[in-house]
């Protein structure tokens, strides 16, 4: 005990190199890279494909944009919110420009560094799927600042309550779902409301403009995923090993379900419907990921599928709102599905379904961790829903959100950008 109370109050310099694994910090570095290219070009080309012809330079530009922006945002000051101090629901400014971070800093047994650019990644992709409830028709400049406030207003201090030694750090959420994809999905879906409809929606057909696009960045995400979620377990060993494997089951799950569901009720499956069902199952094990074992993947992604192919159709057809490429219905709805089955999958009294991790899945009780999980989906939800409309608000006083019919019509690349990308 004396040994251990003496290593405890040494400099962490002393014996940094001995904590630092070098397995874990390779894994943890490639994972990184993963993340960073589900945005680019994985998503990038998932949303431009989906577009039509005259925005699809808006769509990639946005993308790459989102990405310097909020790698500079979190650099300065984000990761400080998200990461320091003990407030239960805002970090502190001790870390701004990431000055206690050093060669020598530790997180677990990874680089401080390292841990702060992984993290990074997330607040990349975040902003990035919003883009897809707002898509051509929003100003370039809107996109820009509203992002901008919104990482630091929304993303940053939700990631402090659930990773940063929050108030809702009891959240079993492994790799993001209240963190990353509800919070953009419900975003997407108070963008989209705010700004109204795409001329001519839903009248007016829209179809994607080069499915090969969509699918290639489609097959990148796919891949880009076992970063995500195998990343989070900030180590390389069974852990890692586990949310990889539910992972990719899920993502089969979700798209060969949403492929046969969608071949049964309309007659042909759709190379755009199996995409969407992989996205479906892959958002909506994020959460879960290192909680269940590959039975508990399985399920979720059906039910991933499912539900989310139906929250399609409502939010565009009964409810006529226009989230031109779908991210509440799959992001938001998955992102709440898989953090409430995460409490139910995890517990050891369904065996099969729940994971081998090293957390302590024994002294989980479904019926106590549901109210948990519940509790931080309905702060989740609420807390994006207000901030995101005041942002919208203030953003809309000070550049204005939407082109004209005028502009719109004539297409963002021109518009916004005086260039075209006609001829990918």
């Amino acid at each position: 005990m004396k040994l251990l109370l003496l290593l405890a109050l040494m400099p962490m310099s002393v014996f940094a190199e001995e904590v630092v694994n070098g397995a874990d910090t390779a894994w943890i570095m490639t994972s990184t890279a993963l993340v960073l290219f589900m945005t680019l070009p994985g998503l990038a080309l998932f949303y431009g494909g989906l577009v039509r012809t005259k925005n699809i330079l808006s769509v990639l530009m946005q993308c790459f944009a989102i990405a310097g922006i909020m790698s500079i945002l979190w650099f300065i000051v984000g990761y400080s919110i998200a990461f320091s101090g003990d407030n239960p629901y805002f970090g502190d400014f001790s870390n701004v420009l990431l000055a206690q971070v050093s060669m020598d800093t530790v997180n677990g047994s990874i680089p401080e560094s390292l841990f702060a650019m992984f993290q990074m990644t997330f607040a990349i992709i975040t902003p990035a799927l919003i883009i897809g409830g707002y898509a051509e028709r929003m100003r370039f400049s809107a996109v820009l600042l509203f992002s901008s406030i919104w990482l630091l207003v929304v993303y940053a201090p939700i990631t402090h309550w659930v990773w940063g030694g929050g108030w809702l750090g009891n959240v079993l959420d492994y790799a993001g779902g209240t963190v990353v994809h509800i919070t953009a999905g419900i975003a997407a879906l108070v963008a989209a409301i705010v700004l109204g409809p795409r001329r001519g929606f839903p009248k007016k057909p829209m179809p994607p403009h080069n499915m090969t696009m969509t699918i290639t960045g489609a097959a990148m995400l796919w891949v880009g995923w076992f970063g995500f979620n195998g990343g989070s377990a900030l180590a390389a060993g069974g852990d890692a090993a586990m949310a990889i494997l539910s992972t990719h089951i899920a993502a089969s799950t979700g798209a060969i379900t949403w492929m046969f569901y969608e071949w049964i009720k309309f007659g042909k499956p759709t190379a755009l419907g199996t995409v969407t069902g992989m996205v479906a199952g892959l958002g909506t094990i994020t959460p879960a990921s290192g909680f269940v074992g590959p039975a508990g993947a399985l399920v979720i992604g059906f039910i991933a599928s499912i539900v989310c192919f139906n929250a399609v159709i409502i939010i565009k057809q009964k409810f006529k709102i226009d989230d031109s490429l779908d991210v509440f219905p799959v992001h938001g709805v998955g992102g709440i599905i898989g953090t409430l089955m995460a409490g139910i999958f995890a517990s050891k009294e369904l065996g099969i379904f729940s994971g081998q991790g090293g957390w302590d899945r024994e002294a989980i009780v479904i019926a106590d961790q549901l109210q948990i999980q519940f509790t931080g989906v309905i702060a989740t939800v609420v807390y994006t829903a207000v901030a995101t409309y005041i942002i919208l608000k203030v953003v809309d006083m000070i550049t204005g959100l939407r082109v004209n019919e005028e502009e719109e019509q004539q297409g963002l690349d021109i518009i916004s950008h005086e260039e075209t990308g006609y001829d990918l």
